[in-house]
Order: C-alpha cells, then structure tokens, then sequence
C-alpha cells in the first residue's frame, strides 16, 4: 500500500510517520511533505493509493486539496487527520475514507487502513471480474469493456443510435416489432417517412459495436426487417452481474461482511443514469431499492456491532446514490444524537433541507420535523432515538 503523508506540522508528520512504520504491516511511505504547495506534484508522480491530509493549514484549506487530489488522481483514498472534530460531517461530505483525530491512536490507525486495504481488494477483484468476459457496462454510462483492456465509451454517430442500441440492449433476447421501435425514436410519424431512418440508424449502431470490438453483440433482423433481436453473445452486463451476485446473499454475518460489502460497492451508478430513457425508469428504480435493501441490511448489522463509523460511511453513500431519500439523513441524525455529536446532527437536517426543499422542491416529512424540533428543546428520550 502506497501512501503519502501531508501535515504542515513536522512533529506531527514525523510521528504519524514512525507511527505507520512500527505498528503497520505492508506500508510504503512514497514522501511526506510540509508544503502543500509542492502535494499535488508529488500526487501525479507517486500515484499514491492513500494520502493521509491535514485538514487545518495555515496555507491552503486541506478540504480543497482533498478535492484536488481526487480529480488528479482518482481512486486516491483520503484520510484526513485533524485535531477539530467539528471537520467530521464535511470529511465524509467529501466522500474521504475516513478521518482520525490527533493525536493519532494506533488501534484507531489499524481500523482505519484495514479499511483502505478493503477497498484496495474489492478493485483488485473487479478488475479481475471484468478481465474474464468482454462486459458492456450499463451504471451510469454506456461503455464496453474487453478483456485486459480498459473501459470505453462508445462514440455514436447520433444520440438516436445510442437509445436504439440501449432500448435493443434492455429487451435482449426479444423481437421487438419495426413499428414499436418507430414510434420510440421518431413519435408521431408516419411510419413510411421514418422506415428508411431506423434502418440507417440500425446500420450506425452496428458499426459502431464494430469499431469497438463488441463484435460478438448480434442484432438480427426479423422477416422482411419486420423486427429486431438483439443477442449479447458471451458477452455480460454488469447490472446483471451484480443483481445475481446480490440475490445469492440472504444475511449479513460476521463470516462474509466483508464480501456483502464488497458486492455492494459493485453498484456504480444508475442504469443508464446519464441518459434521459424514460422507458428505463422501472428498471433503474428496481435496481436502486435493491441497492438500497442491502445497504439497510448492512447498516443494521453494524449498528449491533456499534460500528458506527461503518454506519456513517454507508450512509453517505445512500446519501450521495439516493439524495431524495430521507430515511438516511433521520437515521444519521438520530445515530448523532445517540453520540452526542451535536454539530453532526444539524448538518444532517441542513443537508436534508437544502437537497428536498432547495434542490428538489419537495418538503420535508412532519415526523423528521418534529424529532428536530424535540432534539432542539432536549425533548428526544437518550436510548430510544435509533428505534
């Protein structure tokens, strides 16, 4: 595991330093640096796996540079080291691995990279995933992925062959009859002046599976060209993928929280979520309640084991995948409330407040409003807010 080091105090750097060089197995320390000015160098040329960040430098704001960072080299890991708890809550904003408080404890330090070498394991083993079968990827972008090579975005010559291809791509396996594919593409036409569009379109679709090496991607044409079949070949999905992977887990326990946890960090994005299908809704709404039942399971079975940190962490993630869903702002609330974290409570309620009435126009439900305006006057019962 490569790792860089930044704290504009030496002592600190230097201690955390020894600190990670006797008490942590499998550690390369790339360099350390005092200056911030000279990171984002250093970054680029180490392609560091974590970058352990002070948040506090007289400087430059270490938040922004977290941020940097993580656009120049994504995949980095932040941790963020800081001597002011109140950084927290925008640590995870971020969406930082995590972050340890000074002076930096080593049993804190081992959770805290036992967790890096999670995430590192859990990439390892996509890319061995996706080096087997040639993968057309359908989380967020429509990209295709050969083995041993990297991930490409398909180049279509009209927005129209990219919904034909992923309309083709959603009904696999089917016919599916000229005139639904007419009225999809080209609405209230007549189908004699829009015939000669779809099949040039069909044509601009198979070219482009050509040049990207997806040749094994069929889409056969019905009688007379009545209908279309798309076939995958042996090629895979990767929505597919990971909803059998996740179907095939029925409970979170000790023994295989690791690999749940991994299964779900395999749900990268929406189906198809940069384009506006409107006929992919249903699917993309499955998939993501799928995500979201697993990732409540988990976030049970770590609030039994008092892994609040871990509770935290998935929340933010629903959060960031989910920004309309309320439960994970309530349940982040109350878990603060239970630690006495009071800071983080109210940036829970403001973040709530800004992503449902600002940012989507919808209010927000009377019970959060309620058990606010309790937790405010000190009403909430201690022991009974997380039921």
């Amino acid at each position: 595991m490569k790792v860089i080091l930044v704290d504009d105090e030496r002592l600190a750097l230097i201690g955390l330093q020894k600190l990670l060089e006797k008490e942590v197995s499998g550690i390369q320390i790339a360099a350390s640096y005092m200056n911030p000015a000279e990171v984002m160098a250093g970054v680029v040329l180490h392609r560091p796996d974590v970058v352990f960040l002070d948040i506090h430098m007289p400087e430059i704001d270490g938040m922004d540079l977290g941020r940097r960072i993580q656009v120049a080299v994504p995949g980095t890991e932040i941790i963020f080291v800081t001597s002011y708890d109140q950084y927290a809550v925008h640590a995870f904003e971020l969406q930082a691995l995590d972050y340890v408080m000074k002076p930096v404890q080593t049993e804190r330090l081992k959770r805290t990279l036992q967790r890096v070498r999670e995430k590192l394991a859990v990439r390892c083993e996509q890319r061995v995933m996706d080096t087997e079968v040639p993968l057309i990827c359908c989380f967020n972008q429509i990209s295709f992925k050969l083995p041993g090579k990297e991930p490409q975005i398909a180049k279509w010559r009209t927005s129209k062959a990219q919904e034909l291809f992923a309309y083709l791509l959603h009904h696999r396996n089917r016919v599916i009859h000229r005139s639904v594919l007419l009225d999809l593409m080209w609405p209230g036409m007549e189908e004699e002046k829009t015939a000669h569009q779809l099949y040039t379109t069909m044509y601009h679709v198979r070219q482009t599976l050509k040049a990207c090496g997806m040749d094994m991607i069929k889409i056969q044409s019905a009688h007379l060209e009545a209908g279309y079949k798309l076939e995958v070949g042996d090629a895979q999905l990767d929505s597919e993928q990971w909803e059998q992977e996740m179907k095939a887990w029925r409970e979170v326990q000790p023994g295989t929280v690791q690999a749940y946890e991994q299964a779900l960090y395999r749900y990268k994005g929406t189906y198809f979520g940069q384009y506006d299908f409107i006929w992919a809704e249903p699917e993309r709404e499955r998939l993501r309640y799928l995500w979201l039942y697993h990732m409540r399971q988990l976030n049970l079975y770590y609030l039994k084991q008092n892994e609040n940190e871990r509770v935290v962490e998935n929340m933010q993630q629903i959060q960031q995948m989910l920004p309309d869903e309320e439960e994970s702002y309530f349940m982040l609330m109350k878990l603060y409330d239970e630690i006495n974290h009071d800071l983080g409570v109210e940036e829970q309620y403001r973040l709530l407040m800004s992503r449902m009435e600002q940012d989507l126009g919808i209010p927000i439900s009377e019970e959060i409003r309620h058990w606010y305006r309790d937790w405010k006057l000190g009403l909430t019962e201690p022991g009974q807010t997380m039921g």
